[in-house]
Parts: C-alpha cells; structure tokens; sequence
C-alpha cells in the first residue's frame, strides 16, 4: 500500500467524497442547515414587527446563526436600542424623525480603516448612553470602553468584559458573548470596493441586500489607534450571515472542516499560538477564496481541493502578517496579534502541516478514523446523496428542537400580542411552505395562551359579571384552538386555566388527556425518541400534524403574568433578577397541577401525584428533567411538601434547589420559603 500521504492528494475524489460524508453527519446537510436558520430567522421577522421604536432589538449571530451546532461552540448575540441611529454624513439626517430617533455621527476621519468615532448629534432618552458620553475638542462622542462596561452584564448577569462583548458560561456549559452595539441603515464609504468586487459572488441579490441592511458599530477601538477608548468597529455580522448563506453546501462545510482543523488541530500545536488565530480568519479565508473564483466548482469531490486552497492562502498572510478584512481590505486582521516572533513561530508551525500534505488532516480527532477507512479501502463506493443520510425521524427531532431552542416569543402586553397576530396573518397571506406553516402555528399558540391570561388578570376585580362571563368564553376558545394545532404539552394551559378558575375537575379531565397523551411511546421530547415507533406512528405525515400529535415541550410562564398562585413568589423574584420567564419540564408540570387539583378533590389522589413528582425530580438523570431546570423542579417539588406539611422533605428540596446552577434566579425565593417555614413551625 502506497503512504498515507501519497494516497492523500489533492486529486483523490474518493476522500472528499467521503470527508464530504462525515461534515455532513458532524455540521450537518443542507436541510439540517436550512432548518436551523430559518427558525432563527422566521423568529427574529416575527420579534422585529412588533418591537417599539424604543425597544431593544436581539439578534442571534456567529457560528450558530450561520447554521452551525458544533460541540463546544458558544452562543453570539448582538442587541441595538431602536431608537437610536448612526448615520455616515449629515445628509443622511433627513430620513429620520429626531423627535424620536437619535441621531449619532460615524467619524472616521481619524481613525484607523474599519473604526470611527461616534459622535452624539440629537438629545438621548436612554441612560447608559448619556453616561457614557464623553466631550472632545467641543463634540460629544460616546466612549466604547464606558459604554461597554454599562451594558456588560445586562443580557446575563454576572458577565465579564471580553473584547467588544459581555462574556460568560451557562450552567459551566455554553458559553456567550453579548454585544451592545448600534446600528446604521447605510452602507459604509470605507467598504464600497467589496460591492464591485462582486462578480462573482455573492449574487447581485445578495449584495443588494446586504448594502441596503447597512451595518453595526461594536464597542472597541483599535489598540494602536488614539482613541482606544472612545473608538468604535465597523461590524459586518448581518451581512456575513447572507455570504454564509449564500455558499454552497459544499462551500459551507469547507468552512466548517476550516473551523474544526483551526480547534483540532492549529491550536493543538503550542500554547504560544493557540490564540493567534480564530474562527473569524477562517471565515474570511473562506470568502476570499469564493470570491476571487480560485474553484470554479466547488463540488464533493473538491472539497479538499477547496480546504487547501484555503489552507495556502492562510499560510500566505501569516508569512506576510497581513489578513485583510473582507469588507474594508485596508483593515489587517493581524496587525496586533501575528507579527514579530508569535507571527514566526506560527508561520512555522502551519509550514510544518504545509508539507504533510493533506496527510495533515490526519491529526483532526473528529475525521481521521474516516479518512483512515477509505485509505484501507480506497475503492469502497462514497455515496454523497443527502437525501439518503439521514432518516426523516432525525429531521424531525432537528426541528422541533431547534424550535424549542430559538422559537420563543416574550412579550406581556396585549397590545403587543394583538400586533403579533397581525404579523402572522401577514405571514399566512404568502405562500405557505410545510416549514412555514409548523412555525407560524409555534409562534401563534403561546400568544393566545398568553392574551388568556392577561385577560383573565384584567377582569379579575371586575364587578361587571357579563364581561367575566364573556372574557371567560373568549379565554376557553382560544386555549382550546391553541390545544388543537399547538404541541401536546400545550393543553396544560387549558389545565392552569380551569385551576387558577377554581375548576378542579375540568383540570384533571384535561390533565388525564394530555397523560395518556405524554405516555405514547412515540411521544418525542427534546431530542428523546423512540425511533421505530415515532416512524410507525407518525411517518410521513406533515410537521404540522407531527407537532400535534407526537410532540411535547416544556412548559413557559411569563414572570408578569399570574399563572398558578403557588408560583408568585418564584416570578417575582426571577423578574427583580432579570428573569423574563421560567422554563418548566412539561412532566413536572403535569404532576404538579395534578397535585394542586386533588388536593380539592382527593387527598390520597394528590398524594399519588406528589408521591409521582418526587419520583421524577429525584431520580431523574435528565431525560425528563434537563439539568438547567433543576433549580426550579426542586422548588415545586418542596412546595408541594410544604403544603403537605411534610416539613423535612420540604426543607430538603429547598436547599437541593439552591444546589443547582441558578438559571432562574429564584434564590431569594427559596431562601424566604425557608426563613417562613422556620420561624411559622415549632420543629421538634
């Protein structure tokens, strides 16, 4: 047998076909791909239609926002305030109404390309930005590193500053970064060389596109720059979504196989290299290999044609310590990180991989047991047919995880939700794709939920019995048309309803149904699923009609809005802490309503179901509760003991829920149920 590096050459079709294969089972298939942006997206239209003119705006970006779900990758997110805009020259002013816009001055004229000053032109309503507002040579400018700092931890609590962004981990699990930024309506001056370099790709859509979006101000200067404090990044996050968008799928995996040999194996060679390059280079490697037409087809059997490509042209601007950014060219991304001796050495180590070849792959843990399978059998058929990879019951549990994940709905005003109704009617007015339909129904069915209870809030003093009467009809239709086309679980809500109304035996009948219902074995519950049933129960059938009958997710509760009056502490407190809703497991949910109706009815009945829920929370290893819900599934549980007057057993859960990753901030809560319990019960 010829040497692995022989074998591997550039022109072997057999391993790109099969390196192809194994991207497509670790960054996913074009489909895979497709759903993970669309719910993304579909969820962020539906946001934007109705935010205020004063409100934040969210955007979810980086690898997950492009469609990737690897193993260790953190979770982006940049926020702008509405109401605030940056224009590029004065001109641009009279497209705004500055009674309720500010207006604020991209200033570049002394800054490095791809930075600017930002200069305050009309008054501010919003705090932070007033605070962070400094005055040089007679103007006010908002200072990066200040406003940074204030905006640090408002996302999530407790983040540290890392670059532009607030910094941190969840549960020790995922990380994040958080970006305050704002926004510009207009396409830079400094990057218009990038639309006339779009020849090739991205198509003349995309690039209309992109430049009518404009882009975003980051909070960081450049460090060499002079105004390292108050200087502000041009970023280009929306409108790289679009060129990620815009590859192939073979493209797109390039850059995925790009993103693993950076982990895997550049930054597993020394400790005084692995920070010098990121992601992002791999990024801009790839776009610049696209656009300058260096593959003319960029297929399964040139993929690794097209990893070396951009391989080389890596190794080119380390040996040269110039990355130019794709949009602004004059901007090096290695001008404070690779030069001098860091730059040497890291140009020797990735020479060193240079002359391997693409043997070099080898030393990626995530592919080289499959490129070793096809050396051993180099004439073993590769079939690189997506729609044979991966079964139907795996695209399903994508998706509606994926929903689960992203397609979450906040809001507390009914004005609001009305608008929202709106926005999906708009939405059932175009053509209306399978993928469409399963996502308007996921985003229509928590907000008829929640008009109920707000309603049901507002008419709760009310002494005029005919509005209770038909505020009460409205309610029970529209929880029960949110039951019919919503996922299983969803009928809970009819179950809270009847018991915030005092209708114990209506609950249970409604809590009984959705039982039988989660006991299905072909019940899918987040990614848990038993396969051959789920086929044989539901295969073929539409998402629409899967979502109905097969699914179930956990159960949300808005923080402002009563639900059940045994929660009130828990919202309140997780309100004060930023906390816009708890994230409850739908069976321990079920269990403890079913609780909460017998003890009306049937206390051994309520035992049974406290006796079930105490079960569950105890020896449950994450199939049915996720371990970041368990801070608030301890606390039902020592509530339902508490009621009970099982005085130890509630004492136990209380502290078991304040052992858990605190992901709903209901610490203050626990600890006064356990102040109360104390000092109202003489303990033998």
């Amino acid at each position: 047998m010829e040497s692995f590096p022989a074998l591997l050459c550039e022109g072997n079709q057999a391993m790109s076909e099969s390196v192809f294969v194994v991207l497509c089972e670790i960054v996913g298939t074009t489909e895979e791909v497709a759903i993970r942006r669309e719910t993304v997206e579909i969820t962020e239209i539906v946001k934007r239609q109705v935010t205020t003119n004063d409100g934040l705006i969210g955007m979810l970006s980086g690898s997950r926002r492009e469609g990737f779900r690897l193993k260790g990758s953190d979770m982006d997110f940049m926020y702008w305030l509405n109401n605030h805009r940056v224009i590029m020259d004065m001109s641009q002013s009279e497209y705004y109404n500055t009674s309720n816009s500010t207006l604020i001055l991209s200033d570049s004229s002394k800054s490095p390309p791809g930075f600017t000053l930002l200069q305050i032109l009309t008054p501010t309503t919003d705090r932070k930005v007033r605070t962070a507002c400094v005055r040089m040579n007679d103007r006010v400018y908002i200072s990066c590193s200040i406003y940074r700092e204030l905006t640090c931890s408002i996302a999530f609590p407790n983040s540290t500053v890392h670059g532009p962004c607030g910094s941190g981990n969840l549960a020790g699990r995922v990380e994040y970064d958080t970006a305050f930024c704002f926004v510009c309506d207009f396409w830079p001056l400094s990057a218009s060389s990038w639309i006339h370099r779009c020849n090739t790709w991205p198509d003349p859509e995309v690039v209309d596109d992109i430049v009518r979006n404009g882009c975003h101000f980051v909070a960081i200067g450049h460090p060499l720059g002079p105004h390292e404090k108050e200087e502000w990044r041009l970023s280009f996050s929306q409108a790289e979504q679009k060129c990620v968008c815009a590859m192939n799928h073979c493209q797109f995996l390039t850059y995925g196989l790009l993103k693993l040999f950076l982990k895997e194996v550049i930054n597993q060679k020394s400790e005084e290299t692995n920070e010098l390059l990121c992601s992002y280079h791999m990024k801009t490697t790839i776009f610049w290999a696209i656009q300058q037409n260096t593959l003319p087809h960029w297929c399964p059997q040139n993929l690794l044609v097209g990893f070396w490509i951009c391989f080389k042209l890596l190794l080119k601007w380390v040996y040269e310590g110039i990355c130019p950014n794709f949009f602004i060219p004059q901007n090096n991304l290695f001008l404070t990180k690779v030069h001098g001796s860091a730059q040497n050495r890291l140009f020797l180590q990735l020479h060193e991989l240079y002359k391997k070849g693409l043997a070099c792959l080898l030393q990626s843990s995530s592919i080289r047991s499959y490129i070793i399978d096809v050396l051993y059998n180099p004439r073993a058929f590769v079939c690189t047919d997506e729609s044979i990879m991966k079964s139907e019951v795996h695209y399903d549990a994508e998706l509606f995880f994926e929903i689960n994940q992203n397609a979450k709905i906040f809001t507390v005003v009914l004005h609001n939700c009305v608008k929202y109704l709106y926005t999906v009617e708009q939405f059932v007015q175009s053509p209306m794709t399978q993928f469409k339909v399963v996502m308007l129904q996921t985003h229509t069915v928590p907000i008829l939920q929640k008009i109920v209870f707000i309603l049901h809030n507002m008419y709760t003093n009310t002494r005029v019995n005919k509005q209770m009467y038909i505020a009460d009809k409205i309610s029970c239709h529209m929880l029960k048309l949110a039951a019919r086309f919503g996922f299983v679980s969803d009928m809970l809500y009819i179950a809270m309803y009847y018991y915030k109304t005092l209708r114990y035996r209506e609950a249970l009948y409604v809590i009984e149904m959705t039982k039988v219902k989660l006991a299905q074995p072909y019940l899918m519950y987040r990614r848990h699923v038993d396969r051959e049933r789920y086929t044989e129960a539901v295969g073929g059938q539409s998402w629409s009609t899967k979502m109905r009958q097969a699914v179930a997710r956990d159960i949300y509760l808005i923080n402002t809005t009563c639900y059940i009056s045994e929660l009130i502490p828990e919202q309140q407190c997780a309100q004060q802490n930023g906390m816009i809703e708890l994230f409850i497991p739908v069976f321990v949910m079920l269990h403890f309503l079913e609780f909460l109706c017998y003890r009306h009815i049937d206390t051994t009945l309520s035992q049974a179901a406290l006796d079930a829920l105490q079960v569950l929370v105890h020896h449950d290893r994450g199939l049915y509760v996720h371990d970041l819900y368990r801070d608030i599934s301890w606390e039902i549980l020592g509530i339902c003991q508490r009621i009970t007057g099982n005085l130890q057993a509630a004492l136990y859960s209380y502290q078991q829920s304040l052992q858990q990753y605190p992901l709903h901030n209901i610490q203050t809560a626990t600890q006064s149920r356990i102040q109360d319990m104390l000092q109202s019960t003489p303990w033998q």
